[in-house]
């Protein structure tokens, strides 16, 4: 054997054997590949998805509110919010300083804000709501592992504080909560629908897998609201507010044809818009929350419910002289000695003692059944939340001095709607509408409440209050006709009535002979130009009727008649 073969012995076997190995291994290797591509596919392809995918809540879109016109009161736009998952995001200096940039928060409230997330496990928080699409998408650019962004919807009202009271607002989940928006909250708002996604590692969606469930939009809804009538006395109520420094105020304009409210605004306002308003009492809806004594305006009725005895007619006569007189040791006295009067001089000169006499002579019960099926005591059944009944005690529980003073307004409350569903009562020819703020909404069947010959009667008995001499000479309307009554009521403060706080009511309807609209205007407390409905609620209505009766292209029914609606009247 020679040397070389000696050092470097030859072993064939191992060459064999590496081989074999080499060949075995890549057999295992093929066969594991096959168990986990064929096999087991499905078991790791669902368990890889697991670990990846997760399902999102796609938003749904909440239903646009309308005026009768079709014109948006409330709309929804598209807004993002930013969140973070505090377990996987990384606070360095540039992505704190880039994050507390465009949130417009500041770095320390940042970083504790998801400190104390992280410190309680939780996986998920919002570091900002609702911000507009090109801020989210600044924020998306920045790239920060565990921060990103989810599409929401923000409403918005177009009419701000015109409609606030109406419409209400909704919170920062959508859900509503005043107004409109509340009462109606499962009707416009959609259901949200759900997908599967896949995220990377930063929690940005890299991929749509499958949609679990469509997101189902919610249904507009079209309010019996008339956005330029409700404009008009939005305008008008606000001006007589600060021309004569009035503490708060409410108008409310029907359509007595069919009980459908056309406009209802308050003072003083909100804009729903803004976030910083949405409290306290200015998010009241006074015309449905806040009761007051009517005054005067519940003459008409005291009438009516005389004529309705049939012991009464219009020309009936009754002695006020001196001018007052007393009743269970109260005196009741007119502004002035108004002699001899008949139904009609009641109403227009506004006479406490005539209304209280005939009243006195009536059975409680009838009065009582007047006051009762005209709407007072009793929710209107609008639907708008915090509606309020008012006060009618039973007429078993009257006293004489108690069925005297309810003749002219004191002893009882209503809202600003009540009184002006009452009006429509004697606007429709004694038939009660249901009150909707729904267009075209009929909740309950018309009920006729008065005779359509009292309520005709009474209705022409009021056009004499728009006469020159009459109380409410100020609401007159030229080429129109109007029927209406003032009224002017003491407040009570601190359990008594106070000498010089007052609320001033005007309400009516025109044209007078076949009636299109109703109007309620209250003024609590005014302090400057006067304190009587005549002179405070009566201009008021005049302005926006006026305005109303030509939008409606309402025929004038006939000229003013007995000189200049600006003749000088008692402003009762």
């Amino acid at each position: 054997m020679s040397k070389n073969q000696i050092d470097n012995p030859v072993y064939p076997w191992r060459r064999y054997f590496v081989l074999a190995l080499f060949v075995a291994g890549m057999g295992l290797l093929a066969v594991r590949a096959v168990e986990l591509q064929i096999f087991q596919h499905d078991f790791l392809h669902r368990k890889a998805l697991s670990s990846h995918t997760r399902i999102l809540e796609i938003p749904a879109h909440r239903g646009e509110i309308l005026d009768r016109q079709g014109e948006p009161l409330a709309i929804s736009t598209p807004v993002d919010s930013i969140w973070v998952n505090p377990k996987v995001v990384e606070l360095t200096p540039k992505a704190v300083k880039g994050l507390s940039s465009l949130l417009e928060m500041r770095e320390t409230d940042l970083v504790e804000k998801i400190e104390t997330a992280r410190e309680q496990g939780k996986g998920f928080i919002y570091l900002k709501r609702q911000l507009l699409p090109e801020v989210a998408k600044a924020v998306r650019e920045l790239r920060i592992a565990g921060v990103g962004s989810q599409r929401e919807y923000r409403r918005y009202y177009p009419m701000g504080e015109v409609l606030g009271h109406v419409i209400g607002f909704t919170g920062i989940d959508d859900e509503g909560l005043e107004g409109i928006e509340l009462a109606y909250d499962k009707w416009l708002r959609g259901e949200p629908g759900k997908k599967r996604v896949v995220r990377e590692a930063r929690g940005g969606v890299i991929d749509d897998v499958e949609l679990v469930q469509a997101a189902r939009p919610g249904k507009s809804l079209t309010l019996s609201i008339d956005g330029r009538i409700q404009y008009l006395a939005y305008r008008e109520l606000k001006a007589a507010i600060e021309r004569h420094g009035a503490d708060s105020g409410s108008v409310v304009v029907l359509d007595p044809r069919s009980g459908e409210v056309l406009a209802m605004v308050n003072q003083p306002a909100f804009n729903p818009n803004d976030r910083r308003q949405r409290q306290g009492a200015r998010t009241r809806n006074r015309a449905v929350t806040d009761v007051f004594e009517p005054g005067s305006t519940a003459k008409p009725f005291t009438i009516a419910a005389a004529l309705e005895s049939g012991v009464w007619r219009p020309d009936s006569k009754v002695d006020t002289t001196p001018g007052h007189y007393r009743v269970s040791g109260y005196t009741i006295k007119d502004s002035k000695n108004l002699g001899r009067i008949d139904l009609g001089g009641i109403i227009s000169h506004s006479s406490n003692v005539g209304a209280s006499k005939v009243a006195l002579q009536l059975d409680p019960v009838e009065l009582y059944g007047i006051f009762e099926r005209v709407g007072f005591g009793a929710s209107t059944n609008s639907g708008l939340p915090g509606e309020v009944g008012g006060v009618l005690r039973n007429w078993a529980q009257w006293y004489p001095l108690d069925q005297a003073t309810l003749s002219f307004g004191y002893g009882f409350s209503v809202t600003a709607l009540q009184l002006a569903q009452a009006y429509a009562v004697i606007a429709a020819d004694g038939v009660r509408h249901p009150v909707t703020v729904i267009k075209g909404q009929v909740a309950e069947e018309p009920e006729q409440v008065l005779s359509a010959e009292t309520a005709r009667k009474v209705r022409r008995m009021m056009e004499r209050v728009v006469q020159p001499s009459g109380t409410g000479y100020r609401a007159a309307i030229e080429g129109y006709r109007v029927a209406g009554k003032t009224g002017t009521a003491k407040k009570l403060v601190g359990g008594s009535y106070s000498e010089d706080t007052y609320t001033a009511v005007f309400a009516g309807m025109v044209p007078a002979g076949d009636p299109r609209l109703v109007a309620v205007v209250i003024i609590h407390a005014p302090k400057k130009g006067g304190f009587y409905g005549g002179e405070v609620a009566a201009p008021v209505f005049s302005r926006i009727m006026t305005r109303a009766l030509r939008m409606l292209n309402v025929t004038p029914d006939e000229l003013l008649r007995g000189g200049s609606s600006r003749a000088r009247g008692n402003p009762v």
